[in-house]
Parts: structure tokens; C-alpha cells; sequence
């Protein structure tokens, strides 16, 4: 079945009188001291949910236009994302795209990409004040606003890619975000994942937990924090600038993302040091911010066009980071980059200062600790089960395969 087909008759039975969307009670207390200002009607009844796209019969070749006297509307987006992460820019372009197709181009979207107004860390804001319609972006760049905000990209030994999904999906993640975010008059829309994380490239070694004192580290979010919390010196740069900063001695680490991105930035040839995991970032799960009153404004079928393609855009992203890490890595290694594990004391004490930091700003902020109660309790459960299924799998496929090869 033909993707444009599938997602315009999908959207053509959502226009037909199908609601997606629940109630969710807002939550008005606990905002960060150096939050925005929430938005006056900022508590949002909780529309399509990107969830997995239903099965659609198949189209006919001359499917009916979505709706013959549906509006033409322009939105601007902005990204975050510079040209140095392809891969996460092109969430952005698979939204537009995919709207585009099943609107019979009534509905367009026009991207900002990073290095024009706003800037990549003010997106939150420029949404927030409908400066802009929408806005793709990960959530983890404001921590410092709001660190609730964060659990709906990654927070520190959380969860990965499949439990991050089904938390989000079927568990409470995609409610108590969108609570979380109905402070800000923005709804929030799972929009790509990375997979996990490497722990980034250093120019010397990490033997114990006293070799992270004074070390400066680009990072990002709650990651920059724990990191603090542990004597290491958070500097931030941007990531263009990462391998000047490192080839310089003006930092000493930088965490970016993974193999088919980091390779882009050359970073090996100043710090060979490969390390992992990223505690922080068992997936990173970007989203698109859109204005809450502008998003009551579209009519029900671009509603649904909207939420379909951030579906869409997630599993194509995924896909493509699947399909990329593991040639990637082995180009790394091959021109020089040294693979190493964080000792485990190393990860002991990153996980104490976790959470020592889960308490802390629990205590300060009930919607954070809601989302970090709910998110806890989650992996926990899933935890046993895909350490049994996944793991005993792969390892036996790991094992097997070896002695085969």
C-alpha cells in the first residue's frame, strides 16, 4: 500500500467523526521558579495522540480529495536542528511532507531550519507565543526552564526506545506531558528518536569518578546536570563548534548523539576516547511543539494529518538510525576511534547522583514527580520482561551467530 494512500484514507476516516483525544485534567502547580509564564488558557483537552496508525482498507487508485471545501493554511516551524544532524532535521521535513500528501496540499508547513529566528533554544518560547505555528525540537534544551519538560525526550537511566514508546503510547507518558507542556498553551507530539545514546568522545581517559571532577563536558539538559552534580564543568557550545573546542583544549569531552551523526563532526581525530553507554539517553525522543490555539484552529482532518505524520516521521527516524549506527561505528573504529565502557564505579556513582537529583526536584515541583513516579514504575515493570524476551534473544542470536560465522 502506497504511503500517501494509506495515510490520506486513515485521515479520511478521522474526518469522518472518529475522536482520538481524551480529557486531561491540568495540574497548575509546581512550575520552576525560572519558567515562562504559563499561558492564560493553558489547560488542554488532549487531541489525536500520535499513536500507532491504525490499518486503513486499502485505497483506490482516485481516492476523493480529504475534504472538498477544507481552507489552504500555511504554518511556519522552526527547528532546532542544524545541517550537523541531518537525520534529526529531516523529522521536520517527513511532517511536512506527509501533511502535504494527505491534504492535497491544502495544508502546508514551512521549516525554519536552525541559524534563523528563533533560535534553536528558544523554540519553546517562539511556540509559546505563537511566533511561530510549531516547532521541532527535543525537550531536553529546557531543563533549565522546566526540568519536567524533560521526560518527554530522555532523562538519566530511563527508559529506551520500545519502552519509551509504550510508555508514551500506552502508558501515561503522552497524559501527564501534555500537562506538563498545557502550562505553556503548547501541545506536545512525539516526533523521531534517536535509539541510545553513546556516551561521547573524550580526550582522556575515564578510569574513576575523580577523572570527571574539573573535566569540562558539553552535554545536554538533565545530562549537563548530574554531570555537575559530580564535579565536571558543563560548557555550552554549539555542536558545530565541538571539534575546534576539543582539537583546542576549551572542553574536554562532548556527547552528541551516536555513531551516524557523530561521524559527520570528525570528532575521533581530536579525542579517539569512544565511550559508552549514555546513561542518560536510552533513547532521546524528539517532538513537535504546536500552539495550542493554533492547533483548535485546523479543522478535524488536518488535526488528524498532523498527528499521523509525526507517527510517520518517528518510525522512519528510528529506522534510519537502526539501519546507520552500525556501519558508522565500524568506520569510527577503523580510522582510529577506541572503543571504551564507563567502569562500573564510573556508572554507580552517575546513577547515585541521578537520583539524588529525582528527589530533589521532586520535592520542588509535583508534575515532576508525577512524571518521574509514572515513568519509574514503568520501567520497572518492563524491565524483567524485556531482559527475558529481548535480551535472552539477542544474546542468543549473538552467541549462535558467532560460532557460525
Amino acid at each position: 500500500m502506497q504511503r500517501r494512500a494509506f495515510l490520506k484514507q486513515t485521515a479520511l476516516a478521522a474526518a469522518g467523526g472518529a475522536v482520538l483525544g481524551k480529557a486531561v485534567a491540568q495540574d497548575a502547580s509546581g512550575v520552576a521558579q525560572d519558567a515562562l509564564p504559563p499561558a492564560q488558557d493553558a489547560a488542554p483537552a488532549v487531541p489525536d495522540a500520535p499513536a500507532s496508525v491504525p490499518h486503513a482498507p486499502p485505497a483506490a487508485a482516485d481516492a476523493p480529495a480529504i475534504v472538498p471545501e477544507a481552507p489552504r493554511l500555511t504554518w511556519r516551524l522552526a527547528s532546532t536542528f542544524p545541517n550537523e544532524s541531518p537525520t534529526l532535521f529531516a523529522g521536520a521535513e517527513d511532517v511536512a511532507r506527509y501533511v502535504a500528501d494527505v491534504t492535497e496540499g491544502r495544508f502546508v508547513i514551512e521549516i525554519l531550519p536552525a541559524g534563523k529566528p528563533p533560535r534553536p533554544d528558544q523554540v519553546l518560547q517562539a511556540v509559546q507565543r505563537r511566533d511561530v505555528d510549531c516547532g521541532h525540537t527535543v525537550s531536553t534544551r529546557y531543563f533549565d526552564t522546566d526540568p519536567a519538560l524533560s521526560f518527554d525526550a530522555c532523562v538519566p537511566f530511563g527508559l529506551n526506545t520500545r519502552q519509551m514508546n509504550a510508555w508514551m503510547n500506552q502508558g501515561e507518558g503522552l497524559t501527564l506531558t501534555r500537562e506538563a507542556f498545557g502550562r505553556y498553551g503548547i501541545l506536545n507530539f512525539p516526533c523521531g528518536q534517536t535509539g541510545a545514546q553513546m556516551g561521547g568522545w573524550f580526550r582522556g581517559e575515564i578510569k574513576t569518578v575523580d577523572d570527571l571532577r574539573g573535566l569540562k563536558v558539553h552535554a545536554g539538559g538533565f545530562a549537563r546536570h548530574v554531570l555537575a552534580r559530580l564535579g565536571a564543568v558543563p560548557v555550552d557550545i554549539p555542536v558545530e563548534q565541538a571539534y575546534a573546542a576539543l582539537e583546542e583544549g576549551r572542553v574536554d569531552a562532548v556527547a552528541w548523539i551516536g555513531p551516524y551523526d557523530d561521524e559527520r563532526l570528525s570528532l575521533y581525530k581530536v579525542a579517539r576516547n569512544y565511550y559508552f553507554p549514555g546513561w542518560w539517553a536510552g533513547t532521546q525522543q524528539l517532538s513537535l511543539y504546536v500552539n495550542k490555539a493554533a492547533y483548535d484552529e485546523l479543522p478535524k482532518p488536518f488535526q488528524s494529518a498532523l498527528s499521523l505524520a509525526c507517527a510517520m516521521a518517528t518510525g522512519n527516524m528510528i529506522a534510519q538510525y537502526d539501519a546507520g549506527n552500525p556501519d558508522a561505528l565500524r568506520r569510527l573504529v577503523s580510522q582510529g576511534a577506541q572503543l571504551k565502557a564507563f567502569p562500573r564505579p564510573v556508572l554507580q556513582a552517575c546513577y547515585e547522583a541521578s537520583l539524588a537529583a529525582y528527589n530533589e526536584l521532586s520535592a520542588k515541583d509535583p508534575m515532576f514527580k508525577r512524571l518521574y513516579d509514572s515513568m519509574l514504575a514503568f520501567r520497572n515493570k518492563q524491565a524483567p520482561w524485556s531482559r527475558m524476551a529481548e535480551g535472552s534473544f539477542d544474546n542468543m542470536v549473538a552467541t549462535l551467530g558467532a560460532q557460525g560465522a
